[in-house]
């Protein structure tokens, strides 16, 4: 097996700190077992040679091999398909889970991003927010429906949930889940296994500690 690589930033600001991407690949990385190391690029000053790895100018990226892979649903596509921990060998199920995967970046995300910038803006009581609070709540209402009633959208924890529980994460952090509990506990449930908390916490200690090279 060759070498997995992934790249974060540097360093970050504390408000995004536990929802920099790079955290779904690393929890990916730690259900599924697989070695690997971290690298980083600088947040601030970027690299021109940064967009041969990710043309977004963003994080995360992860290489195998030399391989490049950036997109961080890409990513936990290609870790998944490594190891049969996050995607079911069951064709219906393994079906489930990829459909579920994409459902989280084209579906869910797309209505909970505009939501949170717009909660964390001037315009917050606009037009506009109703707009985005009603499109967000009626995504969030068609998943309640499917996790009030399973522990994990594929029949066994997958990619999928790690997909779909990060893009909730977000909205539950200002307090978009909470006319769904359904939801909510379903968050709960995945961010309390223990490669969540391993994945997290390394993501916290890796930006801290460049405080205080930041001040030295």
């Amino acid at each position: 097996m060759g070498e997995l690589v992934l790249t974060t930033y540097d360093w970050v600001p504390e408000f995004p700190r536990g929802y920099v991407r790079d955290l779904r690949a690393r929890w990916a990385l730690e259900e599924a077992g697989l070695p690997y190391r971290m690298a980083s690029t600088p947040f601030d000053n970027r690299p021109a040679d940064m967009l041969a790895h990710q043309p977004f100018n963003q994080v995360p990226w992860l290489t195998d091999s030399g391989v490049n892979y950036f997109e961080s649903g890409a990513i936990v596509l290609h870790i998944a398909s490594k190891s049969d921990r996050l995607l079911p060998a069951d064709p219906k199920a393994r079906a489930d889970a990829v459909s579920w995967l994409f459902a989280a970046v084209n579906s869910m995300e797309p209505a909970i991003m505009p939501w949170f910038i717009l909660s964390l803006s001037p315009e917050k009581d606009s037009g506009a927010m109703s707009i985005f609070a009603g499109h967000l709540q009626q995504r969030l209402d068609r998943l309640e429906a499917v996790v009030a009633s399973r522990d994990w959208l594929a029949g066994s924890f997958s990619a999928a949930d790690i997909m779909t529980a990060d893009a909730l994460r977000l909205a539950d952090r200002l307090g978009g889940l909470s006319a769904h509990p359904g939801c909510k506990a379903y968050v709960d449930r995945a961010t309390a296994r223990p490669a969540f908390r391993k994945a997290h916490a390394d993501q916290m200690a890796h930006f801290a500690a460049a405080d205080g090279l930041r001040a030295g």
